[in-house]
């Protein structure tokens, strides 16, 4: 920590940094960035909405108030005295260093000065940037510094489950960009609108309990429960399999799939943001 004090660029700050001077992204990003998606591909409500705009919202998408009747995202990632069934772990970059960036001014979004956010007095609808195969550099002189993770950096985290139903394992899978018919990247982070952000998951083991007496009688664990390779793949398809027959709204799927879908070779917006 304090390693680019000496340094003439006054960094915006993005990111967290732990002792060991590595970068890391906090659970309750990626449990954000997840749960949105999540939200828009099956019948959810919203999870947080501003009083502001409370009106402009359809009544079936305002948050759910009773553990009784949730929502299939409020089910999985929480509610109103529900904890929900996913835990985040913080993920930590496997390098070091980060480098510097040079991004054009962002401004806030300006719903009371442009009649695309609402039709018929309530919302369009959610909100996602595109992912682009690049992002807007505006340069030292032009730009705003900010701290970045760069290209290909791999952050690894792991992910807890529990009672999870095999469409909503497979609900979650595929938000993870594990359905090879619609490949998606999350986006998460700030630079958004510039082609910042972008981040493809890569899940290399599941660990899934057979027997949990055993699982919680012996420290070590099993790894005959550790599903690896054609396992692993068949695990997921399997999931995913369900999740499209049971509680995937395939039209918003197909919609929001082409707005992140990655790899892709669509360039950043120019001009103003």
């Amino acid at each position: 920590m304090g390693s680019d004090i000496g340094q003439k660029i006054p960094l915006i700050k993005t990111m967290v940094q732990g002792v060991d001077q590595k970068l890391s992204i906090q659970g309750s990003s990626l449990k954000g960035c997840i749960r949105s998606v999540y939200e828009a591909i099956t019948n959810s409500t919203l999870a947080v909405i501003t009083n502001r705009y409370r009106d402009k919202i359809p009544p079936e998408r305002l948050p759910c108030r009773h553990k009784e009747q949730l929502c299939p995202a409020s089910r999985v990632f929480g509610a109103l005295d529900w904890q929900g069934l996913l835990d985040f772990n913080d993920a930590k970059c496997e390098n070091i260093s980060f480098s510097t960036g040079f991004m054009p001014s962002l401004y806030r979004p300006r719903p009371d000065e442009r009649g695309a956010y609402f039709i018929r007095g309530k919302v369009a609808g959610r909100k996602f940037y595109y992912n682009t195969f690049k992002a807007i550099d505006k340069g030292q002189n032009s730009g705003i510094p900010v701290q970045q993770a760069g290209r290909e950096y791999i952050f690894t985290t792991q992910l807890h489950f529990k009672n999870l139903t095999a469409e909503e394992l497979g609900t979650l899978l595929i938000v993870l960009g594990q359905d090879a018919k619609y490949p998606m990247a999350l986006k998460v982070g700030g630079g958004k609108p510039i082609g910042m952000g972008t981040m493809t998951v890569n899940i290399d083991k599941i660990h899934q309990p057979q027997n949990l007496k055993q699982r919680y009688s012996a420290y070590n664990l099993n790894q005959s429960d550790e599903l690896t390779g054609e396992k692993l793949q068949q695990f997921i398809k399997e999931k995913i399999q369900a999740a499209h027959s049971r509680l995937i709204q395939k039209p918003q799927l197909e919609e929001l799939a082409a707005i992140l879908r990655y790899p892709t070779d669509r360039e950043p917006p120019s001009g103003m943001y």
